[in-house]
């Protein structure tokens, strides 16, 4: 399963500078001008799990393999996208595809960085939704009510579309946590920018990532959010982190009383967001951490490492990673009794140990 994340925001925000950071190497062009970045920066970053090396050494493997998320670095927004404003709708295009958008939000003093319209948190991401609301409204007003013997599912559809109009042209964002499922299908069909589920990154300056507590119930209520899709961070601290060694980051980061880095609480960030959660294998050949949706069952997740998995799942033989890690491995969980077989009807938890059994 694919998590790709879109990072949007006004130019100079400090995108590309946090893009960099996350995949730890120079890959966006991070310039103090608008429009540094013309194409979409796209790269893959591992997501941090500190059980995937523990399990390796139980198994006694050295390939280990974490759960990854795509980043995608949109170039600077600016009022007027929706029309073509500084390249607004090569650039919205780009969004369309991803399963979530990250707002970078300047929350950061420094003045020598060009603001290029960049004001405060709560204006600059009014002036981005609204882009993305217009767009939307264009991409509604295509669509054509469904003529003759039109079937209840097109019915529905439309009757979602009119909604969808209806609260744009009142600038109610369609925020993807009301949305029912089957409003869910309509917007993802439709690739709406504005439905899509939101994650907020506050850069701050170096001497405030410390109170990220305080700034995330401070911005909060401004931005109109929930606390839990907010996380604070600086691209100048994750700049430096990238160059650094594990070890080495860890120390950096305690010194700055942090425990994880930003890229961890991103992820951690986009996991409940999108609703998503891990599930781990533990082999002699590797370690690995998989990405799935909440709700799914076993042949589903089956399904993410091989799609014929699905189809052939016999059983699953499952331990949580708890007794996995204090029983010090497969043999010893099944001789304590708590290895369960689980079948087609199971529903993956968080941390699941599993290995599955496939027929032909």
């Amino acid at each position: 399963m694919s998590l790709n994340i879109a990072i949007v925001g006004l130019p100079n925000v400090g995108k590309s500078t946090l893009f960099n950071a996350l995949l730890k190497q120079q890959v966006a062009l991070a310039a103090n001008y608008p429009f540094a970045t013309i194409e979409p920066n796209t790269g893959i970053a591992q997501v941090p799990d500190a059980r995937l090396k523990v399990l390796a050494e139980l198994v006694e493997t050295t390939v280990i393999k974490p759960a990854t998320v795509e980043f995608v670095d949109i170039a600077g927004l600016v009022k007027g996208a929706s029309k073509g404003e500084g390249l607004g709708n090569q650039f919205l295009s780009h969004i369309r595809e991803t399963a979530a958008i990250c707002h970078v939000l300047r929350a950061f003093t420094d003045p020598d960085i060009i603001r290029e319209g960049a004001v405060e948190p709560s204006s600059d991401l009014a002036i981005i939704r609204t882009e993305l609301q217009l767009a939307d409204l264009a991409t509604l007003e295509k669509q054509r009510e469904p003529k003759g013997a039109a079937s209840p599912e097109e019915k529905e559809r439309w009757k979602t579309i009119l909604h969808f109009k209806q609260s744009l042209d009142q600038g109610l964002p369609l925020s993807w946590s009301s949305l029912t499922l089957a409003q869910k299908l309509v917007a993802q069909e439709l690739c709406l920018l504005s439905a899509k589920p939101e994650i907020f990154a506050l850069n701050v300056d170096e001497a405030q990532v410390g109170d990220s507590g305080a700034l995330i119930a401070e911005f909060a209520p401004k931005l109109k959010v929930k606390p839990d899709q907010i996380i604070v961070i600086s691209a100048k601290i994750e700049s430096e982190l990238a160059v650094l060694s594990d070890e080495d980051q860890q120390l950096y980061l305690a010194d700055l009383g942090l425990e994880k880095s930003g890229l961890e609480r991103l992820a951690e960030v986009a996991y409940t967001t999108l609703g998503l959660q891990s599930f781990l294998t533990a082999g002699e050949k590797e370690v690995r951490a998989w990405t799935i949706s909440k709700g799914m069952t076993a042949p589903e997740a089956a399904g993410v490492i091989h799609t014929d998995f699905t189809k052939h799942f016999i059983k699953a033989v499952v331990a949580s990673y708890t007794d996995f890690i204090e029983l010090k491995g497969w043999k010893a969980v099944r001789e304590a009794g708590r290895l369960r077989t689980e079948g087609r009807e199971y529903l993956m938890a968080e941390g699941d140990v599993v290995e599955f059994m496939i027929g032909k």
